[in-house]
């Protein structure tokens, strides 16, 4: 039986246990078998992992050092420098970011559906933590352009350094609204902090590009997010300015990033439905 794990502090009330023992269906504790790997120290979990696991899931605040501790990685993952899965393999330990995977997925799939193919001119990021990073980098592959606006822009400007070859523009926090307004990709990555989205209007929604539909939100905050209340008021006062977006909810980008991690654990396709069914429920479990 392979075993997998999630280290992190805190985690108790992390949803992937359950998503990974729906995934495994009739395998789960036969096959394979998924549990929390408990502690604040990353040296400790970290060696639980070496000694007991096959491959372990990484949260916060440990994403930056699993990746110095792997041998190799994957390009997203090297590219963002923080890994959220190691994998064991026969050529020493293997580090991905499946938060890449899962942002590719879930704007790829937006972008077939709205017929827009090859690249759209540009995608705009709102943070630059864990998520954020993610973000950028898969959203850069994706884009013309890509914007970052941040607290800290010298955060985020040492973070695009790391994507030397791709269009990435840093700005601060101020420039959000105009930013929003001419991006026909937004992603926002930031917690529930009153008053960053209070100056949108209708116009702001509409494509930042040339084509007829909407822009594409994806939003990370799952368990409290803010633009479903703020686009049912869009829609309720529409007008002729308004294109109302392809919204993306933070569930979803869960969902896909952990289908993600369960291939690269298995090498199997998990029961997406029944993963779904979990992801779905996040929104009911404490903020």
């Amino acid at each position: 039986m392979k075993r997998f794990g999630l280290i992190g502090f805190p985690i108790s009330h992390s949803l992937s246990p359950a998503l990974f023992r729906a995934g495994y269906g009739e395998k789960w504790g036969r096959d394979y078998y998924y549990d929390l790997i408990r502690g604040d120290d990353f040296g400790a979990s970290y060696g639980k992992f070496i000694g007991c696991y096959d491959g372990i899931n990484v949260t916060a605040p440990f994403k930056e050092k699993a990746f110095s501790h792997a041998d190799a990685a994957e390009p997203g993952c090297a590219e963002i420098g923080a890994a959220n899965l190691l994998l064991k393999t026969g050529n020493g330990i293997y580090a991905y970011n499946t938060d890449y995977y899962g942002v590719r997925m879930c704007i790829g799939k937006a972008m077939h559906d709205l017929g827009m193919t090859g690249k759209t001119s540009s995608a705009l990021v709102v943070g630059c933590g864990g998520a954020g990073k993610a973000a950028a980098a898969a959203a850069s592959g994706l884009c013309r352009e890509t914007i970052i606006v941040n607290r800290s822009r010298e955060k985020a400007e040492a973070f695009a350094q790391r994507l030397k070859d791709r269009e990435i523009t840093i700005l601060g926090m101020e420039d959000f609204r105009d930013c929003f307004r001419k991006a026909e990709i937004v992603i926002h990555t930031l917690p529930a902090v009153p008053g960053i989205l209070d100056g949108l209007a209708p116009e702001d929604f509409a494509s930042g590009g040339e084509r007829p539909h909407g822009k594409i939100i994806l939003e990370a905050n799952y368990r409290d997010p803010q633009f479903p209340g703020l686009l049912k008021r869009i829609a309720q006062n529409e007008n002729r300015h308004t294109c109302l977006p392809e919204y993306i909810p933070g569930t979803e980008w869960l969902l896909q990033q952990a289908v993600a991690g369960f291939e690269i654990f298995t090498g199997e396709h998990p029961d997406e439905d029944a993963m779904a069914e979990v992801a779905g429920q996040a929104r009911a479990l404490p903020v």
